[in-house]
């Protein structure tokens, strides 16, 4: 209760979220919170969520109030973007973004960088 989660399948694939309660072995209750996430109360099974090392101290099945206020104390949001799992997720949605054209420019730039390392260490 309380470990920051990262959901990886269904509508809000991609989002954090926190287990609020155990329902079974193989189901937990979560929270977004809403406000902060955009992940509403719902019960998800363990299958469709990744376990972050990140952790809210709140008591068992707390309100979304209690736990806006302790994501707020603990700046989660922040911890997580510093993490380089988010930092990841960042990179390939940038890429993924990708037009055409700019696939085109940085494949450029990375063989004149690759060309530009070769020269630099043949003159060593």
């Amino acid at each position: 209760v309380g470990r920051v989660v990262l959901i990886n399948y269904g509508p809000d694939n991609g989002k954090l979220a926190t287990i609020i309660d155990i329902v079974d072995g193989n189901k937990c209750l979560i929270d977004g919170p809403l406000p902060k996430t955009g992940v509403a109360r719902q019960v998800i099974p363990f299958k469709r969520v990744a376990l972050t090392d990140l952790t809210v101290k709140i008591p068992k099945n707390a309100r979304q109030k209690t736990l806006c206020k302790a994501w707020e104390e603990e700046k989660t949001q922040a911890a997580w973007d510093a993490t380089s799992w988010a930092k990841k997720l960042a990179r390939k949605k940038t890429r993924a973004s990708l037009t055409d054209f700019q696939r085109f420019q940085l494949m450029v730039a990375r063989k004149q960088k690759a060309k530009a390392v070769a020269e630099k260490l043949k003159a060593m």
